[in-house]
């Protein structure tokens, strides 16, 4: 097949949708091509910059026909930066995308009937009625923000050199040390003295942190050559307490006059509770090292969410949007239909966030969590709330469950939370053995969401509903919660 475009052609495109990065995908002569910054609907001139067998990529050059949807991006970063995607579509349109980037990955991956696509939408079809009838899947409306601005409480910022932001006074002149989120699809740091998606305070500490570094002359990490002492800046704030936790992410032990950064850090910012230091001296984009330690003030600091308080360490895994955070976790008690009698299992517990949700409804959570030193701050968390019905153990799930099936403990709800890669398979075996009443799927990524449940599915279990939550509004991502049923029970 000839490939009717070559590299460097100028070409109007047709965009007829979006990928899952939130680049447009457009049409020329049938020949697709990925453009940045380009909406559904939209009919752009663009020039193409590389060309593969199926597909290209291009840079729009100029908009003809916009899209009823685009807005004006207000973050004067946004075309450089890569952090978001999404600023150029009104959020009313965003949570329309996400809803049906969810749709596309039942369908296209799970193999999964959604009731009402093509029919006036799954959105209009009652979710009681789907499971009465144990017909299609159901995926309502995304649940957004009312201010969609402002809501990550945790920010991991890399360091490097390079000119500085256009409005940091005295900016002009020679590289100097900055930190920033890279720009997209490359390690390009683009330097930023503010984001409007994170909380002032996130910003505050990484605008004082880079001040002092250039002050002292500190060195940045080069991946090039694997020298330099700081790689990145970590920034944590507890939305209810106030509370800042600052994490200088180094290239070695010794941090240069580490007294005065002390001081300096706490003289510009009262709110800091936590100074910590954490060593990665690996050559490796992982953001954090296997070592620890706090170099002033607490180990932790504290947060709430709909009135349980949570311990908060340097790796603790705990989501960024807080108000969102409480609508996902009251979908997944909602799903799990909780009498107060249950045995339930929270998998991938983390630091016992769920886990303690759950635990205010049922008879006895279970925790279980690969990492150790989550299970420690998920105990701590359930004595912090003086919740007695959750337990928590370290392990494998797909190994640490069975024997707790051996042990008496039969679960009637198992709740799932994986990271992005989605259940081990291993996990899911061991739910298809167990049979449990109900399986809650927490999901960060819909197409690993999608592809687990065609293995639950054909296993004996029917998605019932699914609900998308707005966790990143502005960029590309969608969280989710799946409802299902094991089908010998309809």
């Amino acid at each position: 097949m000839t490939v009717p475009v070559t590299k460097n052609d100028v070409v109007t495109v047709d965009i007829v949708g979006l990928t899952h990065e939130g680049e447009g995908v457009g049409r020329a002569d049938g020949f697709t091509l990925f453009i940045q910054g380009a909406l559904p609907g939209e009919r752009v001139r663009a020039k193409v910059l590389k060309v593969k067998k199926q597909y290209g990529y291009a840079k729009m050059q100029e908009l003809m026909t916009a899209s009823p949807d685009r807005t004006d991006a207000p973050c004067p970063i946004f075309k450089q930066c890569g952090g978001c995607q999404l600023q150029h579509m009104s959020y009313a349109a965003q949570l329309r995308w996400k809803r049906q980037h969810v749709v596309d990955n039942l369908v296209r991956i799970g193999k999964l009937d959604v009731a009402g696509e093509g029919a006036g939408g799954a959105a209009e079809v009652d979710a009681g009625e789907a499971k009465e009838r144990l017909g299609g899947v159901v995926v309502h409306p995304t649940i957004g923000m009312d201010e969609p601005w402002r809501y990550r409480n945790k920010a991991s910022v890399p360091m490097g050199m390079g000119p500085v932001a256009a409005e940091t006074i005295g900016a002009a002149g020679a590289s100097q040390l900055i930190g920033g989120f890279y720009a997209s699809n490359s390690h390009r740091i683009i330097d930023m003295d503010q984001c409007m998606i994170q909380h002032e305070h996130n910003d505050d500490v990484v605008r004082v942190v880079k001040q002092i570094g250039r002050e002292l002359g500190i060195t940045v990490y080069n991946e090039e050559t694997n020298r330099g002492l700081l790689r990145h800046v970590m920034t944590r704030v507890g939305f209810v307490t106030g509370e800042v936790m600052v994490v200088l992410i180094t290239n070695g032990y010794r941090i240069p006059q580490l007294d005065t950064w002390i001081a300096r850090i706490r003289e510009a910012l009262p709110q800091v509770k936590s100074i910590v230091q954490n060593i990665n001296m690996r050559t490796t984009n992982v953001i954090f090292g296997d070592e620890t330690k706090t170099l002033w003030g607490s180990d932790v600091i504290y947060d709430e969410l709909d009135g349980i308080r949570f311990a908060i360490s340097a790796r603790s895994f705990y989501q960024v949007n807080p108000s969102q955070t409480i609508a996902l976790y009251g979908k997944t008690v909602e799903y799990a239909q909780l009498t107060g009698t249950e045995n339930v299992i929270d998998a991938y517990c983390g630091i016992g966030t769920i886990s303690l949700f759950l635990a205010r409804r049922a008879g006895h959570v279970y925790g279980v969590e690969i990492v150790p030193e989550a299970i420690e701050d998920a105990k701590r968390n359930a004595q912090l709330n003086e919740i007695g019905n959750a337990d928590f153990e370290a392990g494998a799930a797909e190994v640490v469950i069975p024997r707790w099936c051996k042990e008496g403990i039969v679960p009637d709800v198992i709740v799932v939370d994986p990271p992005r890669k989605g259940c081990d398979p291993a996990l899911l075996e061991t739910i298809l053995a167990m049979k449990p009443q109900r399986v809650v799927y927490v999901s960060c990524n819909p197409s690993t969401l999608a592809r687990d449940l065609r293995v639950l599915e054909d296993g004996g279990f029917k998605t019932v509903e699914v609900q998308p939550v707005d966790m990143f509004p502005h960029t590309s991502h969608v969280e989710c919660v799946a409802s299902l049923i094991y089908k010998g029970l309809e």
